[in-house]
Formats: structure tokens, C-alpha cells, sequence
């Protein structure tokens, strides 16, 4: 017997009969009059939703709005058993247990500073020097943050594949995990997505497996990746699928940040100070290649 509501009269549940899984959540933004033909698409990281892309921690607009400034239709996903997609019981329906992300970890794999830099107290952290990221929000990051599935690679692409055959062709931006299953749809779905733009991609498709789109691809890099073990061997698989990529003659532009002068970004590229000017260059990128 559960009650429900407060003060509500108690009631029994059956927990038993059929659910709904692996569905997604999906936002749109559609244009009166867009000035691009092919509409974007915004793909989170793990243990994320879509608000990523809708507004930064310290309350300036996210990504999604300049690109619906730019004149770009625009869907905002949050992908299956994240935010307002909703989750299934485990072990019962998943059969593995929830993630967690601690503050602890995430200070460290974020790159804002070393794990040994992060502390409870917010006062006695230490970031890396030059941080374009919103340090005093960083807890009100936090709060963004959900449980997540570390074996729901198959369902989630399912669900991205559903959403770009309704859409039709469109051009895909992703960060992190979303970046991989960005270049991943790109190989395996080279009529439907027309650009793809990884930001810090944590994976690349396997280059043996390779089906090549023709379409140009962006990826984009932050600061202090060769000091982090872990990230470092995320760049280099997704160097290795760009070398394979342009062998094949496909148009692949990379950014590295720290390359050009630009130091401070941190893993989150669309929340750091200089989000808009980087917002604005992929808008400008994305105007070149059509």
C-alpha cells in the first residue's frame, strides 16, 4: 500500500504489466522562415540533458538560441533514460544499476582543475589557471546532472536513428558521449546527416567498419587534454578517425582551442565564458560548407 499524495488515502500498486523503453525526448525550435535548409540537432553528454544547450549555469543563453538567431531550425534531444525521456526500473527492466557522477569526479574530468584541486568547501578549490568556465556555479552545475546507463549505446542510437528519419537531413551537433554518437550517425547515416560538429567527442566509430559521409565534419577541442590520461586517448581515437576520414577525402576541419591561443576552455564548450564567439564560429563554419 503507497500513498500517493500527502494526506491521500493509501492504495496498492501492481507493478506488473507492460512499460514503455527506450524512448527519447525531443524539443523544437521550428523557424516561421528559416534561412537554412537543414535543421540542427543537439546532442548531450553522458549523465546530461538537453538544458545544456539552453542555458549556462550563470544564466546566459546557450547554443541553442544563437543558432535559432541564426536562422536555424532547431531540436534539443534529451536522449533515452536522461531528463524528460524518463527511465525503467532496475533490475526489473535495466538490468544494470545507475551511474552516478560526483562533484569529486567531475572537477577532474571536466577539466576544470585536478581531482586533488577540487574540495566541498567552494572557497578551497583550486582550478587551472586562465578557467573560462563559471567557477562560482559550478554547484548550480551540478544540479543539472543525472543518473545514467553505461549499457545503453544500442538503445540510444536506436532512438537518435527514429528521430533523423522523421526529421529528415539535418546537421548534428554533439558534446561529449553525444559528440561520438554524432560522428557515429554521420558513418552510418550518410543520407540523412548533412555536417556533423563533435565538441570534445569521447569516441569515434571503428574505422574498419568505416562508411563514409561525404558531408564535412568539425570537431572541436578544449584546454589541458594532454594532462588528462583519459582524455588524451579520447583525441587520439578521434584523430585516428579523422586521418581515416580525410584519407577518404572527406572535409574535416579541427579546431584545437589552446593551438590557436585560446586557453581556459574546459570540456564544457558551450558554458565556458567564450561560449557565444564559439556558438558563432561554428554558425560561420556551418555557412561555409553549404
Amino acid at each position: 500500500m503507497r500513498r500517493l499524495a500527502q494526506g491521500g488515502t493509501p492504495r496498492a500498486i501492481d507493478p506488473n504489466g507492460d512499460y514503455q523503453s527506450g524512448q527519447m525526448y525531443v524539443q523544437g525550435y521550428l523557424q516561421a522562415h528559416p534561412v537554412h535548409p537543414y535543421p540542427v540537432i543537439l546532442w548531450h553528454g553522458g549523465g546530461m540533458t538537453g538544458v545544456n544547450w539552453e542555458t549556462t549555469p550563470d544564466g546566459r543563453p546557450g547554443w541553442l538560441h544563437y543558432f535559432l538567431e541564426g536562422g536555424f531550425d532547431v531540436y534539443v534531444c534529451d536522449a533515452v533514460e536522461r531528463g524528460r525521456a524518463g527511465w525503467n526500473a532496475f533490475p526489473d527492466i535495466y538490468t544494470d544499476t545507475p551511474l552516478f557522477r560526483t562533484k569529486n569526479e567531475a572537477w577532474d574530468m571536466f577539466r576544470l582543475g585536478t581531482r586533488e584541486g577540487y574540495h566541498t568547501d567552494p572557497a578551497q578549490r583550486v582550478s587551472y589557471q586562465e578557467m573560462l568556465f563559471p567557477l562560482d556555479y559550478f554547484d548550480q552545475f551540478a544540479c543539472q546532472w543525472v543518473p545514467r546507463w553505461a549499457d545503453h549505446e544500442v538503445l540510444t542510437m536506436n532512438a537518435y536513428r527514429s528521430l533523423l528519419e522523421k526529421t529528415g537531413p539535418a546537421i548534428i551537433i554533439g558534446h561529449s558521449q553525444g559528440g561520438g554518437f554524432a560522428l557515429k550517425a554521420a558513418a552510418e547515416l550518410p543520407h540523412l546527416v548533412r555536417a556533423t560538429v563533435a565538441l570534445e567527442p569521447s569516441g569515434a566509430p571503428e574505422t574498419a567498419a568505416l562508411t563514409i559521409n561525404p558531408h564535412a565534419h568539425l570537431i572541436m577541442w578544449g584546454d589541458h587534454i594532454t594532462e588528462h590520461p583519459i582524455w588524451s586517448r579520447y583525441k587520439n581515437t578521434v584523430d585516428a578517425y579523422v586521418a581515416s576520414l580525410r584519407g577518404c577525402q572527406v572535409h574535416v576541419d579541427v579546431i584545437d582551442l589552446p593551438d590557436e591561443g585560446i586557453r581556459g576552455n574546459t570540456h564544457f564548450l558551450m558554458m565556458d565564458s567564450n561560449a557565444e564567439f564559439l556558438a558563432r564560429r561554428t554558425i560561420s563554419w556551418l555557412s561555409g560548407v553549404y
